[in-house]
């Protein structure tokens, strides 16, 4: 139970149990519900962008202007003028030659809003950390965190380039190693917004883990973050568009077709057969290490807030196999395909919450109020 004190807070460091100034508390929190806002708008980034990649859409804006990009096609001449661009990448002229105008103009609305909602995010993480920053509303031991997870969004922003630009000169699609890459970026982006705002969540959502349970939730979120990759490459390949059954490929567990592609590292990546199979195979060790981590939990830790995230952890792993398993077998409409993302979204979340909850919360090592304001202790509180 969290003690009360009875002095003002001082700036040293505080332990997890010691009592956090009442306006600490409320700063504290109010970065914390930024940051899961923030949270939620770049899991809408992550689902508008795979609806980007499912209607072939990354490629109708062949130019990254952050600035006048902001600004649409607002007369049929700038919608000619931007049509005229995408005519000349290899997509059109290999795939799409003859499309229409309305039919370019759909595409292109994907991709713009991909690419405005980036922005978006951008404003909504500068702007509010702008003013906790003058204000002193962001501690000390906070402040390199924050800015590293301004430093990945504008590494993001390059990564979606430089994925963008492998698709305008000789391919008729952008390559499956950068949209990985891109993707992959993305949910660790999510994770580590994630891991940052439950590290200030208050004391009572912690509780001390056994080493072992760590280190199998630990494994759980590796094996989490391989299949997200998996997954990019299975996209990027276009691999669920085969292989339409399950359990079985083409009539067997282990399908004909896999390693022949030379050298054999280029067969993980550029084989559909096997980008396919492995992101089965993963999937199947998720779900293991997700019940195993669920076991786990509940022998050691019985009936703590630890074995319940466990166990809901597992019931999503689960479902998330069973959407994985209906989106395939319908060969990837929209709409499967985009819940599909939300829940590795959802997943994804739900492992950092469980594996973060096994630690402290972040020491409170200095003020993060404006200079000359003091504050009452908390209260005392389970």
């Amino acid at each position: 139970m969290v003690q009360a004190g009875g002095h003002g807070y001082t700036g040293a460091p505080m332990t997890p149990t010691a009592a956090l100034p009442v306006e600490a508390e409320r700063n504290r929190t109010l970065v914390r519900r930024w940051l899961y806002f923030v949270a939620g708008l770049l899991v809408l980034m992550i689902l508008v962008g795979g609806a980007t990649r499912l209607t072939d859409s990354g490629l109708s804006i062949t130019e990254w202007k952050p600035i006048h990009g902001v600004v649409p096609p607002l007369s049929d001449a700038d919608w000619e003028e931007e049509f005229a661009k995408y005519k000349q990448i290899p997509e059109y002229r290999q795939i799409n030659a003859g499309m229409t105008l309305n039919e370019f103009k759909t595409i292109f609305w994907w991709e713009w809003s991909h690419r405005m909602l980036g922005r978006l995010i951008g404003l909504v993480v500068v702007l509010p950390l702008a003013y906790f920053w003058f204000t002193r509303r962001i501690e000390r031991k906070l402040a390199p965190r924050i800015v590293a997870m301004v430093l990945l969004g504008g590494l993001q922003g390059a990564v979606g380039w430089w994925m963008v630009a492998s698709g305008l000169s000789e391919r008729t699609d952008v390559s499956q190693y950068r949209l990985a890459t891109h993707l992959t970026l993305a949910f660790a982006i999510l994770a580590y917004v994630g891991w940052v705002a439950q590290s200030i969540a208050p004391p009572r959502h912690f509780a001390p883990a056994p080493a072992g349970l760590k280190w199998l939730a630990g494994v759980l979120l590796a094996l989490v973050f391989m299949q997200i990759y998996l997954g990019g490459l299975v996209a990027g390949l276009d691999a669920g568009l085969t292989y339409n059954t399950w359990p079985l490929m083409d009539g067997r567990f282990v399908p004909a077709g896999m390693f022949t592609v030379e050298p054999l590292w280029r067969d993980f990546f550029e084989n559909i057969t096997t980008v396919q199979f492995d992101h089965r195979v993963v999937a199947y060790a998720v779900a293991g290490m997700a019940l195993v981590v669920a076991w786990a939990a509940w022998r050691w830790m019985p009936g703590t807030r630890a074995a319940r995230r466990a166990a809901v952890l597992a019931g999503l792993v689960l479902l998330q196999g069973a959407i994985g398993i209906a989106t395939l077998v319908a060969q990837v409409p929209l709409a499967l395909g985009l819940l599909h993302q939300l829940g590795a979204a959802a997943v994804l979340g739900h492992a950092i919450v469980l594996l973060r909850g096994m630690w402290p919360p972040l020491p409170m090592t200095a003020p993060s109020l404006p200079e000359g304001r003091s504050s009452r202790p908390a209260q005392a509180s389970g």
